[in-house]
């Protein structure tokens, strides 16, 4: 017999409407552009060369002459993201090209890159979003978005190490696309008032998050974690709460910032969407975490439409209200099975943090105790995976 649940009215979402593909997730569903038309295709040009520039110490002389283009021409979509992932690259290989870093991005880089953030929504700065969301094309177009089958666009200095680090976050987001589907289905069966609906969802929400954890265990395969350490690490950092720009960057010619430095937080998988968005559909929450307020702030580098989808989508059914008032068995179970699934993948996430972060200290601006974005990680890390079980309905 089918239990019932009594909720309020459903309405259903469409996931196309907040830029969530139905087959890879927050990844864009047509593969990222590879290179752009007309004169920005002198941008590309640059990019190609700049790993052997940077291997050899000598990327400023190559940046210098990165021609800045007006941006309006620019189309909004593949091509937008697509410059804003080589601008990024820019103004972040200027900064590292030597250490100690610089603290100002010349105007050529930052005026159109600050123009092209602005149209997306996102602070110029290399965020998750373009990193990994829209900087990978498939070796075959007929197989999907999975290890084995997919290539990095631009990078750093190059080689598997690098590569392997990015890929397999983009792989775990098109792993997740199904655990999405399902998680708004579960909202669904609980506004429907359907319990045994409820129950399927969320068993296939657990079993997305087995296959992110799954893709996140294969990280060790191909990318050393010294090496990711010392020659990729640095590259991702920030400027916010970064020894190495106590008073940010500089933009240079870039007038909405009036001359004044600016500090944004660097590429981060906490500014990746999904594990934001499951933890509002379950209902984990920790008013009382010191860090709350600076993972808020972290949605600032995630894309307008992905961020709407953690805030308007996420809260709009409450699950794990309804379980405890109701206590349908089989629905209580699948949400525990969640709750243990999404505890799991944290804490190998975890393992992995310490494991690439934890290395012999070389210089300040390749900090331990704190993350890319600028945070110390590991006390929050912790905490999170502390408060995960606690939300196990007993």
């Amino acid at each position: 017999m089918t239990q019932s649940l009594t909720g309020p009215t459903l309405t259903r979402i469409s996931l196309q409407d907040f830029e969530v593909d139905p087959v890879n997730g927050f990844l864009p569903g047509t593969d990222p552009l590879r290179r752009l038309s007309g004169s920005y295709a002198e941008w590309d040009e640059i990019a190609a060369q700049l790993p052997k520039y940077l291997v050899s110490g000598r990327a400023r002389t190559l940046l210098r002459d990165v021609p800045q283009f007006d941006t309006a021409a620019l189309r909004d979509g593949a091509e937008l993201e697509r410059a804003m992932l080589l601008l990024s690259y820019f103004g972040h290989a200027w900064i590292n090209d030597t250490e100690p870093p610089v603290d100002s991005v010349p105007a050529n880089i930052a005026v159109p890159w600050a123009a092209v953030a602005a149209r997306l929504g996102r602070p110029p700065i290399l965020s998750y979003a373009s990193q990994q969301l829209h900087n990978w094309r498939r070796l075959d177009d007929s197989r999907p978005v999975e290890l084995g089958n997919i290539a990095r666009l631009q990078d750093f200095l190059g080689g598997m190490d690098d590569d392997w680090f990015v890929m397999v976050h983009i792989a775990i987001e098109a792993a997740a696309a199904p655990a999405l589907q399902a998680a708004v289905r579960a909202q669904d069966a609980v506004l429907g008032g359907d319990a045994d609906a409820l129950a399927e969802e969320l068993r296939e929400v657990a079993a997305g998050l087995a296959a992110m954890r799954a893709v996140l265990a294969r990280m060790p395969e191909r990318c050393d974690s010294y090496v990711y350490h010392h020659r990729v690490r640095r590259f991702l950092f920030g400027w916010k709460n970064n020894p190495a720009f106590p008073e940010g960057i500089r933009y240079e010619g870039v007038t909405a910032f009036g001359g004044r430095p600016q500090s944004f937080s660097g590429e981060s998988g906490a500014q990746s969407a999904i594990i934001p968005f499951l933890d509002t559909v379950f209902g984990i929450g920790d008013e009382a975490d010191p860090l709350a307020a600076h993972m808020l702030c972290l949605r600032d580098y995630v894309p307008p439409a992905h961020r709407a989808f953690i805030e308007h989508v996420g809260p709009r059914a409450d699950l794990r209200g309804m379980l405890l008032r109701g206590r349908p068995q089989e629905a209580v179970a699948a949400y525990n099975e969640c709750i243990e699934a999404t505890h799991a993948f944290r804490r190998l996430h975890l393992g992995c943090v310490a494991l690439y972060t934890h290395q012999a200290q070389r210089d300040a601006s390749n900090p331990n105790d704190v993350g890319t974005e600028g945070a110390p990680f590991v006390k929050y890390l912790c905490r999170h995976l502390d408060n995960v079980l606690r939300h196990v309905i007993r």
